[in-house]
Order: C-alpha cells, then structure tokens, then sequence
C-alpha cells in the first residue's frame, strides 16, 4: 500500500490544534522535534497525571484527510492539523491497518502503529458535535474510534507534505488497533 503525506504540523504548546509546518524533523523514540509531545514518556497531560512514567505510545497522530474531508461534508471547519494530528496522508486507510505496521514517510523516517486516538471532550470544546462525528458503529454494533492513530518514531528523518508513505504489514496474525 502506498499513499502520501498531505501536511505536517507541530507545536511546542500543549494546544488542541497544531498550526502546518513546511516540514518536521521526526526523532527516532521521541517523536516530533520540538512538539509537546515529544519524550520517551507520555507527554498527553491526562495520561501524565494517571502515571507520568508510562511509555509514550502516542509519539506521532495521524489522521487521513479523507476522514477530514468527511468531516467537513458534516458541516465541520477542519483543516490539517486542526484536530492535533502532526501528520494529514492520503491514500492509505489509517483506520483499517494492523497493529505493528510500519509506516515509511518520506526519505528516511519509519514509525510503527501503536492503536487509535481516542477522541475526548476537547473535540466538543474545539467545534460542538465533532466528538460524536469521529465515532461510529461497526455492522456488529462495535463502537469505532475515527479521530487519528497514533505511532511511535523508529527511525527519524525530515517529513514534508508530498512526500511518499509506503505501509509495511507485521507478520501474522494481524492485532487490531485498539485505543492508546
């Protein structure tokens, strides 16, 4: 599978959107250079105050534009970065990928899939309704989390919009993504 990188995004504060960059500099078991989330623990302040010794599994979100496009068919105003995701693709369904896929972005970088964003009440506070647009039910009744995945930084590199995204499946057998 292959798609593209759209947009990147990064801030230093612990903002709920982050403002598009020209590029990012990924760190290999850190994440992005100069974002607040960047750290070998976690760095999302809820999951600090629960045990702030916990790894960080949440280094890098990503969200597919196609899932921002369909956000914005509801009536929403996003763009990338707006949901705090650093890196907008295209082509590749984010959703639908194994737990331990690599991602190659971009020349050098190489992050592994760690699970699904899991929205909360800032999305509410950012626009009225979005927490309940980023959640659907599967066939059998299954709640799905549609608000981004989250990775963690393998190899780092420099990261721009149009830079390629090549997906690398684990072996089998294939572990959903579940909320990190």
């Amino acid at each position: 599978m292959q798609g593209r990188v759209v947009a990147v995004a990064a801030s230093p504060s612990h903002e709920f959107s982050k403002p598009a960059q020209p590029s990012i500099t990924l760190l290999a078991g850190l994440g992005v250079q100069g974002d607040a989330h960047c750290g070998e623990l976690v760095k999302h302040r809820s999951r600090v105050k629960a045990n702030p010794n916990q790894p960080n599994l949440r280094q890098l979100h990503l969200i597919p534009a196609e899932r921002l496009a369909l956000l914005r068919a509801q009536g929403f105003e996003v763009a990338p970065g707006a949901l705090g995701e650093n890196v907008t693709t295209e082509g590749v369904d984010l959703f639908a990928l194994p737990r331990g896929t690599r991602l190659h972005l971009g020349a050098t970088a190489v992050v592994e899939v760690t699970g699904l964003r899991n929205p909360c009440y800032q999305l509410d506070d950012f626009q009225k309704g979005l927490m309940k647009a980023t959640l659907e039910r599967a066939a059998d009744g299954a709640l799905l989390l549609r608000a981004g995945i989250m990775a963690v930084v393998v190899e780092g590199g420099e990261l721009a919009a149009g830079d390629a995204l090549q997906v690398v499946l684990p072996a089998e057998p294939h572990l959903a993504l579940e909320r990190v």
